[in-house]
């Protein structure tokens, strides 16, 4: 249990910056390396993303330099004013307490840094660090013993989350957007109500296209046979009349949606795999094998793909069996589908998703008029998010994600592993579980407490 009432006397430099004794040369040298980070994560992404969006020559001369460089201060500043904050905040107490190095000094530092992050990013930040400090407050609690986890506990919030996803895609105007368009391209446009067309348009089109495949030339044979097949396979497989894929019957269009996004998975993860394995091309030619025959390529794809083809599947059935298409056939279909994820079990999936969810429900009650609209509120909650995300880094880093740790390593050039976690054992979280045997080498002319003192408090 933490001892929030306990207070330390060390001075900043014994417990934050070890490295340096000066409070000025410690902020610029945090200033400096976050600001080389934060131009190696940025310049690239921004790049890489117009060059997928298409962006045309203006943006490239007149906005691509001053966004790259606007993320760029946010998050250095992030970095910089924490550090800054943790010596103030020193100063202002004359000691330290449990809140102060993590929650009390990064509050006000994110809430100035996200105010300098362009708009329309500051919502996706938000709820990405949102996702993340639900996750590490869990983490939390688990470890203090006042939740026992549950047994595929991410599977269930998976379950639940899509089907409530899956309901508002049926539904009109239920979902708009980013995550409309991404569950248009994961479960196609025949589930979506509105899909207004026809049936006789839709199989006089399908006849011409299926005469026409006919006549293809020799290079599309091998495309030609693989269609084939999949039609031999399903030749007469019934479709029910609710049903939108006209071109299909229900089975064979549960097997294409398998293999749709079973490929899809199976190729996001290969592409993600790319540049661990070709760092290794020449000393290790080998590992290139893994890059297309490893376990995660296929577990990905599973989930995708089970995924898609559970939920047409249910619709298809709920269709054949009640006799109509309805938006609960979604919500049924959704919480059936969400098991594929036995498949690819992923607590931060699931998080973030639910925390999409939420932040859905919330504007919808904003547009209905039952809930308030606060105007800062994305600012608001990054700060609190971040607060306990970095709570977590100083006192109790076991708890935190380690993708977030490596980055706050990476971004503080290594120096947040420097903090002299050994005295902040006095609160109870075991601050310096993971830094056994790290005895920070201090000035004695710049300390507050002596060495001995300093081990005997903690």
């Amino acid at each position: 249990m933490a001892a929030f009432s306990k207070s330390i006397p060390h001075s900043c430099y014994e417990i934050g910056h070890t490295w340096s004794p000066s409070c000025t040369v410690a902020y610029l040298q945090i200033t400096q390396g976050a600001l080389e980070e934060s131009l190696k994560i940025y310049a690239p992404l921004y790049l890489i993303a117009a060059i997928l969006r298409r962006r045309k020559s203006e943006y490239y001369i007149h906005k691509l330099l001053p966004e790259i460089l606007q993320s760029t201060s946010f998050l250095t500043a992030n970095g910089s004013l924490y550090m800054a904050f943790f010596c103030i905040l020193r100063k202002i107490l004359g000691k330290f307490y449990f809140w102060t190095p993590g929650f009390g000094a990064a509050l006000p530092a994110s809430y100035v840094a996200i105010l300098l992050e362009r708009k329309s990013r500051r919502g996706l930040l938000t709820i990405y660090m949102a996702n993340l400090a639900t996750e590490t407050l869990f983490r939390m609690a688990v470890a203090r013993g006042f939740i026992t986890p549950m047994r595929n506990g991410e599977v269930l919030l998976f379950c639940i989350t899509a089907s409530l996803y899956m309901f508002f895609f049926r539904c009109k105007d239920g979902l708009k957007g980013f995550s409309f368009s991404a569950l248009k391209f994961i479960v196609g446009k025949e589930e979506i109500p509105s899909h207004s067309v026809l049936p006789e348009t839709v199989y006089a089109k399908a006849e011409k296209k299926i005469k026409g495949s006919e006549e293809v030339s020799r290079q599309m044979k091998i495309i030609t046979l693989t269609r084939k097949l999949m039609d031999s396979v399903c030749k007469h497989g019934p479709r029910h009349r609710c049903c939108k894929h006209y071109e299909d019957n229900c089975i064979s269009y549960c097997i294409k949606g398998f293999i749709r996004m079973f490929s899809v998975g199976y190729l996001i993860q290969c592409c993600l795999r790319i540049p661990s394995a070709f760092r290794h091309l020449f000393t290790k030619p080998s590992r290139l094998l893994s890059l297309f025959y490893n376990k995660e390529n296929f577990q990905l794809g599973a989930f995708l793909g089970s995924f898609v083809s559970i939920y047409k599947g249910t619709s298809c059935l709920l269709r054949w069996v009640r006799n109509l298409d309805d938006e609960l056939h979604a919500f049924i279909a959704g919480s059936l589908a969400g098991v594929s994820m036995m498949f690819y079990k992923s607590t931060t999936i699931s998080m973030y998703l639910a925390s999409k969810l939420v932040e859905t429900l919330y504007f919808k009650g904003i547009e209905a008029g039952k809930c308030p609209y606060f105007p800062q509120a994305d600012g608001i909650i990054y700060a609190i998010s971040t607060a306990i995300c970095f709570q977590a880094a100083v006192m109790e880093v076991q708890n935190l994600r380690p993708s977030y740790w490596k980055f706050l390593l990476r971004l503080t050039k290594g120096r947040f592993s420097s903090m002299n976690r050994r005295v902040l054992d006095v609160f109870g979280t075991e601050a310096s579980r993971e830094f056994k045997g790290f005895i920070p080498q201090l000035d004695p002319r710049y300390t507050i407490v002596k060495p001995e003192l300093a081990l005997d408090l903690s």
